[in-house]
């Protein structure tokens, strides 16, 4: 995975996917944490962003997915786990097969992954701001309908 210290910083190069149903999208938290993200990962070096997500996707839910389009990209500083952290980030839209066991879950459900474990949960894309979402600008970004591409700088606090 691309991820090194430098410094006071952390940084890692991270893919996310978007899963939107009807009105609704998927998120999820680890379980140690108390906010909500989208689901993801780091990406290997030779590995290009979306297939990271394709992997991230079928490693975590047991779920193929079809990448549909780049919407974000992110340049994210945050403070995380006693380090500052400096991630660069590719958020894809991804569709999931008609049929998907994901597409019929309902309440929180756990992944398929064993470490770390993950609860997944779709949220109404309308309450997001309810919630503690990282990074912080998804909140507002993700209740756009349609979605606007947009290069976004994110500074958490």
């Amino acid at each position: 995975m691309i991820s090194f210290d430098s410094g006071p910083f952390r940084f890692q190069l991270r893919a996310a996917a978007v899963l939107l149903q009807r009105d609704k999208v998927l998120l999820h938290r680890a379980n140690d944490d108390t906010f909500w993200s989208l689901p993801g990962g780091r990406v290997e070096p030779g590995e290009e962003a979306a297939v990271t997500v394709m992997r991230e996707m079928l490693e975590e839910l047991g779920v193929t997915v079809a990448i549909e389009r780049l919407v974000w990209m992110v340049e994210n500083f945050f403070h995380y786990a006693g380090k500052q952290q400096h991630e660069v980030g590719f958020y894809f839209v991804v569709s999931a097969a008609k049929g998907s066991a994901v597409l019929n879950e309902t309440g929180d459900f756990p992944g398929v992954e064993k470490t770390p474990r993950l609860t997944f949960r779709w949220f109404s894309r309308s309450e997001l701001a309810q919630y503690d979402i990282r990074p912080a600008f998804l909140a507002k970004a993700l209740a756009q309908d349609p979605l606007q591409f947009a290069h976004v700088v994110n500074h958490d606090a």
